[in-house]
């Protein structure tokens, strides 16, 4: 199983983020196909619990590699990964690993 995790950095204003995330964000990655299970997370501190480095995580699981690069680059994969730049205004960080069964 693959997975892709994107890190949403502190934004600007927290309210036009959750806006944009909801309003626009996610109805585009609902339409991507191949996904296996998503996994959204608010951040609400760090271990020290001060604030956190990050915002938001979101985990986008799939069933292979195959299927990941498939789902990414079709043309419902890559408007999701275009609007990231337009949503996070506090940077986004995208890393891509292998699940560990």
């Amino acid at each position: 199983m693959m997975k892709v995790t994107v890190l949403y950095g502190n934004p600007t204003s927290a309210d036009e983020f959750e806006k944009h995330y909801h309003n626009v964000h996610m109805p585009l990655a609902a339409k991507m196909k191949g996904v296996a299970r998503v996994e959204l997370t608010k951040l609400i501190s760090a271990a020290d619990g001060g604030k956190p480095p990050f915002y938001r995580m979101a985990e986008l699981y799939f069933s292979s590699e195959a299927q990941m690069k498939e789902t990414l680059q079709s043309p419902e994969g890559k408007a999701t990964v275009d609007d990231i730049s337009q949503l996070a205004t506090g940077g986004a960080t995208v890393m891509i690993g292998r699940v560990d069964d």
